[in-house]
């Protein structure tokens, strides 16, 4: 897709491709721009009909006609009402249909991205992306195109009409157009660059004000406020900068469109008088029609400028938008087999993987999990731990070698199937804004109220949940801000166990609980891994010695592997770890 360059005031490729869905709604399309067409039309007449009833009444002074005049008057300005209505209405009930359309069509593509996507992108400004460049598109349809195809047709009709009138008032009237044309030029290309920068500061601040906020216990913990106070009052202030700039080219320009607008009325005034006053072909009537076709004229021409910046805003936004929607950063879908049936055997064969390219994490790693068997793995940080779970659930791709599951490469099962047979406990539980009972389930409409309290019973963390405000049905507000560390990660727990995953992986899920929740946890952790795929990434030692197999990590490959005793026995990377850490834990 090309990009809208800087300075150039239309990219005719982003607007094709925003109108082009609005075929989708085209009877609703085209009524807005039967109303837009008709409207101009009816514009005209009131200064029309103002110019027979002025010169008619003047010269026979038959009142009667002068009421009809009146009443055709009234007439078009119903008329007007009723097409204005119409418009307004059509031309936004088609921009909010069409934003709705790309904001589904963006976070559904937004849900398929690979993780890398999200550790490269700031997620402010994909809110930014998917929430207020998309208003501003939907100002593209209503504010921009309709509004100026709207007002381009009322002056063309009152360019025309004041032809036909008399066409050397009408050269007189158009004088100064060709300055206000220029000027018009020279501020939508300005005007443009500027909005270009408005959208980058709104990204930039939406961005910075959403990682603080989530971050905000860091922010006081580490007593940053002040720090982070003045680091807002920069960006905010590039923001307002922004949004000067274009203050500062209105300023300029609508001064200089209603001096210009003035003078041409002037003209208008001076030379029509004179005519009048010489007993010439124009008309007292001539004269006032021109003077409100004028303002007919230069008005929606100042507009124009204005409503042709909500067009250049929805372009740089649609761009900013479709960027985000051709972005190709899915996990290849084209496996089809059903994993459903799962037994869970596991193997890597040489397995490399890196997410940065050039600096390799797994380093050529080979391992197999037979069917029922629990491993732990463990290593430093930064060994490559929770990087495996990663590539068994097919966050990201792999750079080389192959991951098999069944003796079947990940690639060829459906993703979907395939996730729902792995189920991950991590050390940093999300909880949704939500009740306890949809953290759990996610919503899945398989998965009742009492298969979820017969699950809790099982791993006996029924009475904590039903000990709490409302039990099942208890508002854990944003990230799970209303319980604690253990209390998240025992849900979590749930979470995995009520989806009677094939695979379970357990990454850190037992290192930032108390002591009373670890217990439940490693009671869940013995009923849920019996005889099902295990893998767990942990720091305690009681975790790790149950294991079937030990896989001892360092800076990307497996350097031993055995179980705990086996390990014990030699003089390598898992005793030294042992006797650092482990060993001083009371089992």
């Amino acid at each position: 897709m090309s990009t809208t360059k800087k300075g150039n005031t239309f990219d005719m490729e982003i607007f094709a491709r925003l109108m082009s869905f609005a075929k989708k709604y085209r009877t609703q399309f085209w009524i807005a721009a039967l109303s837009t067409i008709l409207l101009a039309g009816f514009s005209i007449a009131s200064p029309i009909i103002l110019y027979k009833a002025i010169d008619d009444f003047t010269v026979t002074k038959d009142a009667t006609m002068l009421l009809y005049y009146t009443i055709a008057m009234v007439v078009v300005l119903l008329v007007q009402v009723l097409l204005q209505f119409s418009f307004i209405y059509y031309a936004n009930w088609v921009g909010q249909h069409i934003i709705k359309d790309i904001r589904t069509k963006i976070f559904k593509n937004v849900l398929q991205f690979k993780m890398t996507y999200f550790d490269n992108n700031s997620v402010g400004k994909l809110v930014t992306r998917v929430v207020s460049d998309i208003e501003t598109i939907a100002d593209f349809f209503s504010q921009g195109v309709f509004m100026i195809v709207s007002d381009v047709l009322k002056m063309l009709a009152a360019v025309v009409v004041m032809f036909v009138i008399n066409w050397k008032l009408a050269i007189i009237a158009l004088a100064v157009l060709p300055i206000l044309i220029y000027a018009t030029k020279l501020f939508q290309i300005a005007i443009k660059k500027t909005f270009q920068d408005v959208r980058n500061q709104v990204a930039n601040l939406n961005g910075f004000v959403q990682e603080r906020v989530t971050g905000m216990k860091i922010v006081q913990l580490f007593n940053r406020e002040k720090i982070e106070y003045e680091n807002f009052k920069e960006i905010n202030n590039k923001h307002k900068e922004a949004h000067v700039k274009t203050v500062w080219y209105y300023s300029i320009f609508f001064p200089i469109a209603e001096i210009l607008s003035s003078i041409a009325i002037g003209l208008i005034v001076w030379y029509g008088g004179l005519e009048v006053l010489g007993n010439k072909l124009i008309t007292v009537g001539a004269i006032i029609s021109f003077i409100q076709m004028a303002q007919m004229l230069f008005r929606p021409l100042r507009q124009i400028a204005d409503k042709f910046n909500q067009l250049q805003m929805g372009i740089v936004s649609g761009e900013r938008v479709f960027k985000v929607i051709d972005t190709e950063s899915s996990i290849d879908k084209s496996g089809d087999i059903d994993a459903s049936g799962l037994q869970g055997d596991i193997t890597f064969k040489d397995v490399r993987f890196s997410y940065v390219k050039g600096e390799e994490i797994l380093k050529g790693i080979n391992f197999t999990v037979e069917k029922g068997e629990t491993i732990a793995i463990v290593g430093s940080t930064g060994a490559g731990k929770s990087t495996i779970i990663n590539l068994i659930s097919r966050f990201y791709e792999l750079d080389s070698g192959e991951i098999l599951v069944d003796g079947v490469p990940v690639e060829d099962y459906n993703i979907n199937s395939l996730r729902n047979q792995v189920a991950v406990v991590l050390q940093d539980v999300f909880l949704f804004s939500d009740s306890i009972l949809n953290n759990i389930t996610l919503k899945d409409e398989n998965i009742s109220l009492e298969d979820v309290k017969e699950a809790a019973k099982q791993i006996g963390i029924h009475d904590f949940i039903e000990s709490l405000p409302n039990g099942y049905d208890y508002n854990v507000k944003e990230r799970g801000a209303m319980l604690s560390s253990g209390q998240r990660q025992l849900i979590a727990f749930l979470r995995a166990y009520v989806s009677s995953p094939s695979i379970l992986i357990l990454d850190e899920a037992t290192s930032s609980v108390d002591t009373e929740s670890e217990q439940m946890i490693q009671y869940a952790t013995d009923k849920i891994t019996k005889n099902r795929t295990s893998i767990v990434i942990a720091h305690r030692l009681a975790t790790i010695k149950k294991a079937d197999k030990i896989l001892v990590m360092d800076k990307g490959t497996i350097v031993e592997q055995g179980t705990h005793k086996q390990l014990l026995k030699k003089e390598g990377y898992y005793r030294n770890l042992y006797e650092k850490q482990f060993s001083a834990e009371v089992i």
